[in-house]
């Protein structure tokens, strides 16, 4: 192995190092993902977390250094195999390994977009038609309830209404307005 390596050019004996460190760590990497010691990414530059949308576009992090070196690596060594310059050896290792980093953190971006809070925006429900669960007094002199699909979900709701009549369980109504405090103005459909 020893004699191997040492008939290797200088330039080889970069990438076949760089090859070598980069696919361990890829590999351990890719196992304590596998068994869940998965933390939170070392290294992350732009992570634009809010409050709302947690993780943004995340292209520095550890996860796609490791994969960006490992692939860098690798389209080398098969460059320089098939007989190509050093220069266009350096050209696509770079091109392969930053293709590599944009489709995991696109892979990664577009995973995090799956999960869902479970938060219920109220402001989801304006314009969305429901029905009277239970009675909503008239001119909002008593706080009833309606049963509206919002995000998804079929919610039972607090409402009131501005209708000069009481609106009695099975009438069909349109949210109008919600208040501070996340009660729902509703209004009967014809």
């Amino acid at each position: 192995m020893m004699e191997w390596f040492q008939e290797l050019t200088s330039f080889q004996k970069t990438y076949w190092i760089i090859t070598g460190i980069s696919t361990l760590m890829f590999l351990f990497v890719l196992v304590s993902t596998m068994i869940g010691a998965d933390g939170d990414d070392i290294g992350d530059v732009d992570a634009e977390i809010d409050a709302d949308t947690g993780a943004g576009f995340q292209f520095f992090t550890l996860k796609n250094l490791v994969a960006f070196f490992a692939i860098f690596g690798w389209s080398g060594i098969a460059s320089i195999d098939a007989g190509n310059s050093k220069s266009l050896t350096i050209i696509i290792s770079v091109i392969c390994g930053l293709t590599m980093m944009f489709v995991m953190a696109g892979l990664f971006y577009y995973i995090s977009k799956l999960t869902s809070s479970g938060t219920l925006k109220m402001q989801n429900a304006l314009n969305s038609i429901g029905e009277v669960y239970l009675t909503v007094g008239a001119n909002r002199s008593k706080i009833g309830k309606i049963q509206i699909k919002i995000q998804g979900a079929l919610r039972e709701l607090e409402a009131l209404t501005d209708y000069n009549e009481d609106l009695k369980q099975g009438k069909i109504i349109k949210v109008i307005e919600v208040t501070n405090n996340g009660i729902l103005i509703i209004e009967p459909q014809n």
